[in-house]
Parts: structure tokens; C-alpha cells; sequence
């Protein structure tokens, strides 16, 4: 926006309640509509990307695409290009469904071997059998924190397509990645600022599984800006996606958000913010991922908290 953003009113009660409004304002300058020169370089590079969609229920799904470097980029940095041809397509994924109704789309663009990121919000102009053109309306970087580096080692061709599983239920082979995972993005959007994906961190087992339906995610610092959670205060809308990068999965879950503040702490879960949030599953999807990808773990983030004690969780 060039120095017009401003933000919506669920973004500003969050960073009233949070008390940092004034960290907010600054960092507000870092928005534009466009995508920078450096930033350019660095979306042409990337082999995956994050985006948040909505369905036509209203219901927000985040997703992950791969390809090779190149497969998306912002030449003149006005719009995304993602070019991903129709045969290629895992129409397992919602996200091909979902755009047929609905514009908004939100973008993470991620390199976790080097805990960059850029983000991109804006508005479908072009769906065809070539691939997509997002208009921007938002773009701006993201801090490395919370990342765990990991290298992408190889990636081989598509796999056959597969069916792909549902549930509601947080049991068996859902439970178990989702108590390994130690890296989530969440989708997010309001009415006229649109669809938003962000990338959450920390620790294995970080968000907890507090009853077969609930998930139960620490906040912590971040820039202040609180797109995220200023979105669930307006629309509580959800939509999550878990890589498994031991067994090439990706859980794909859409529900309802709910801010918790001022909560006890005593095992250091939210690194001081003692601010959580709970996601209520209406619908998952698990299935293979595309493409064949290992990974090789690099380390963990620095910025993880010091968990004192590991809360248990619960029994599926």
C-alpha cells in the first residue's frame, strides 16, 4: 500500500490487548502492494509455497504447493505468477476447488534451510489450464524466528494420485503427525482485506491435541502486527496444513479459532505471552504429498521457548 496500510479494526484490538500498538505502527511501514526487487529474486527461487483459500462453505484451507524453482514469480512485482499446468494438479487439494468461487487467495513464500519468508495477499485475476495470476494487494517479509532450517535433499516426480482420507476425529495416524509436527502454517482472512497464510513454529508437539476435535497453540512474540489473530477476532474462520517430512504427508484441517488470553503457564508453553489459541476441527484431509521430497533436518529454531515440562497429550 506504500504507506496507506492501515489496519482493521480486529488487527488493532489484538495489538491493544497485547499492548503493542506502537510496535505495530512501526512495523506497518514494511507493507506495500507491490513485491520489492530483492523479494522477486528470492519468490523465483522457491520450490514451495504456502497459500490460504476458501471454500464455498465459507471454510479456510491452507495449502502447499511444489515445483521447481521458477514455478512462481512476480516479474514486474504487481502480481504472482504460479504456473502449475492442469496435469499437474493434486486435485486431492481443495485449494483447485476453492478458487473457482472465491478470489482471495494468501501466500507464504518459505525457504526454511535459510528461515526466510515473504508474504503475499492478494486477488485471483487468472485461472486457466496454464496456471494462476494473483494481483497483489499486500506483500511484505516476516522475521526468521520460530523456523526449523531444513534441506530439501531430493525431490523426484509426482506420484500416482491417490485418494485422499477424512475425518473430524484427532486419532490414529491424524494424532500422531500432529504430535511430531514442529512446523504448521495457518490460514486465516477478513472481509476486505482478504485471505491471509502465515507459518507457526516450535518444539515437536508444540500444538496439543486437548481433546479429539480441539487443538490447543501457543502465540508467541512475533511483529506485533497480529494479522493472524487480528483476523480470528473478526472472522473465526481457520484453516491449517502440517507437513509430515518424515513420511511425505500433509494434513490439511479446517475449523474455528479462538483467542485465549491471561491463561496459566507454568511449563513456559507461550515463552511469557501466556496467550494460546484453540482450534476446533470441523473437517480434516490427510494424503501423500505430489512429489517425493526428503528432507534432511538442519536444527531448530533459536527462538523456541524453553519448554520447563512437557504437557502430556491427550489420549486420542
Amino acid at each position: 500500500m506504500s504507506g496507506d496500510k492501515s489496519f482493521h479494526a480486529g488487527e488493532r484490538a489484538v495489538q491493544q490487548w497485547a499492548g503493542e500498538t506502537a510496535i505495530a505502527e512501526r512495523n506497518i511501514g514494511m507493507v506495500s502492494d507491490t513485491v520489492i526487487g530483492g523479494a522477486r529474486h528470492f519468490i523465483a527461487q522457491q520450490f514451495m509455497l504456502a497459500l490460504a483459500s476458501i471454500d464455498g462453505a465459507g471454510n479456510l484451507w491452507a495449502s502447499l504447493l511444489f515445483g521447481k524453482p521458477g514455478f512462481v514469480h512476480a516479474d514486474d512485482g504487481s502480481a504472482v505468477m504460479i504456473d502449475v499446468p492442469l496435469k499437474e494438479r493434486d486435485l486431492a487439494d481443495p485449494l483447485w476447488d476453492n478458487i473457482s468461487g472465491q478470489p482471495d487467495l494468501g501466500m507464504l513464500f518459505i525457504e526454511l534451510g535459510s528461515r526466510r519468508r515473504y508474504r503475499v495477499n492478494g486477488s485471483l485475476q487468472r485461472a486457466d489450464a496454464d496456471g494462476l495470476e494473483v494481483v497483489i494487494r499486500e506483500a511484505y517479509p516476516n522475521c526468521p524466528k520460530y523456523i526449523q532450517r531444513r534441506h530439501l535433499r531430493q525431490r523426484s516426480a509426482g506420484r500416482p494420485a491417490q485418494a485422499a482420507s477424512e475425518g473430524q476425529l484427532l486419532d490414529g495416524t491424524v494424532a500422531a503427525i500432529i504430535a511430531q509436527a514442529d512446523t504448521i502454517f495457518v490460514a486465516s482472512r477478513h472481509a476486505a482485506s482478504g485471505a491471509d497464510v502465515s507459518h507457526r513454529g516450535g518444539a515437536p508437539g508444540f500444538a496439543r491435541i486437548i481433546d479429539r476435535q480441539t487443538l490447543c497453540i501457543p502465540d508467541f512474540k512475533g511483529n506485533s502486527m497480529f494479522n493472524t489473530l487480528g483476523n480470528f477476532e473478526v472472522d473465526p474462520h481457520a484453516g491449517l496444513c502440517i507437513p509430515d517430512f518424515i513420511h511425505g504427508k500433509l494434513l490439511q484441517l479446517t475449523g474455528t479459532a479462538v483467542i485465549r488470553w491471561d491463561q496459566d503457564d507454568p511449563h513456559n508453553e507461550t515463552a511469557g505471552t501466556r496467550r494460546y489459541w484453540e482450534f476446533t476441527v470441523i473437517r480434516w484431509r490427510l494424503r501423500d504429498t505430489p512429489q517425493q521430497l526428503e528432507w534432511e533436518y538442519l536444527d531448530a529454531s533459536p527462538f523456541n521457548p524453553v519448554i520447563t515440562s512437557i504437557a502430556p497429550q491427550a489420549s486420542a
